[in-house]
């Protein structure tokens, strides 16, 4: 068995890459499929954003039909206009930090009804690279390097080293 694996378990020594959501771990050496991967959330999250914006055009329509009037109708617009927007930036804030738990359920309402935001987000970041892959990665080597550290061997015997600085 050698230095690379946990004993008996066969897994590597060290901190293991944390897998994202339809990449799982091919993120980190870009295998397994991972440029196609990459296309298909693009091309997903694109046509779901257009699926979501036709919707969004039924629903104004039926006001239109409704006839319940320009305000509401531009209030309805306007809102739904904010709410994607302020959840396309915070979808994109989210690809470089982890985002705060009690804030992100505060915001759960809004980025619902700006889900078009947040599909946007995710397409225009599978153009570069996998939605949240770079903090992914930093995490990674930072605890990757954290544990190179604890585990380097010494070379020599302390003991022997004090002696010698006289």
């Amino acid at each position: 068995m050698s230095d690379e694996t946990n004993t008996g378990t066969g897994a590597p020594a060290g901190p293991q890459p944390e897998p994202l959501r339809f990449f799982g771990t091919t993120w980190v050496e870009h295998d397994g499929g991972y440029a196609g991967r990459r296309a298909a959330v693009a091309v997903g999250s694109l046509a779901a954003a257009v699926a979501a914006c036709f919707v969004l055009r039924f629903a104004y329509q039926g006001l239109a039909i409704a006839d319940v009037g320009k305000p509401v109708t531009f209030l309805v617009v306007l809102m739904f206009a904010v709410c994607s927007a302020l959840a396309f930036r915070h979808t994109w804030d989210a690809f470089g930090k982890r985002p705060d738990p009690g804030r992100q359920a505060s915001l759960r309402g809004l980025l619902a009804v700006g889900f078009i935001g947040s599909l946007l987000a995710c397409f225009f970041r599978s153009l570069t690279e996998a939605p949240g892959e770079r903090l992914h990665r930093e995490e990674y080597e930072t605890a990757r390097e954290q544990y190179a550290r604890r585990t380097k061997r010494r070379t020599g015997n302390p003991s022997r080293k004090r002696g010698r600085r006289a």
